[in-house]
């Protein structure tokens, strides 16, 4: 059985799709992108900004589901430019016990979403 996940402290979806699904204790989210849920603008300023928008999304995905960073077991970032794992990986890296972090990939992609800089997606379990 899945159970639809969705806050308004996350972006509302832009298509036919959830911000995430619980099935069983296995949370499976949406990619985050740096989207300000209270106005629904874009925030591209720099990679730092827009990487802590992006995790602060997911945030609240994971705490509608009752849980926190700590659930996550797996992540993957997709980036347009490659030449900003370092900021993105240090804006992350932040948000997790590096002991207990997820698994995770990191892939470049051409374009993103609304032509993003990066998004992340998640799958935490209780």
């Amino acid at each position: 059985m899945k159970k639809i996940i969705t806050t308004t402290k996350a972006p509302a979806p832009i298509g036919p799709y959830n911000q995430a699904i619980l099935s069983g204790n296995t949370l499976y989210t949406s990619g985050q992108v740096a989207i300000n849920p209270a106005t629904g603008e874009l925030v591209l300023d720099d990679i730092k900004t827009e990487t802590e928008l992006v995790m602060q999304n997911l945030k609240a995905v994971l705490e509608e589901a009752d849980m926190t960073f700590e659930n996550v077991v797996k992540t993957t970032i997709f980036l347009s430019d490659m030449n900003n794992f370092a900021a993105v990986n240090e804006v992350y890296g932040s948000y997790f016990n590096e002991d207990t972090a997820p698994a995770r990939e990191t892939v470049a992609v051409r374009t993103l979403p609304k032509s993003v800089n990066v998004e992340i997606s998640a799958i935490a379990i209780k």
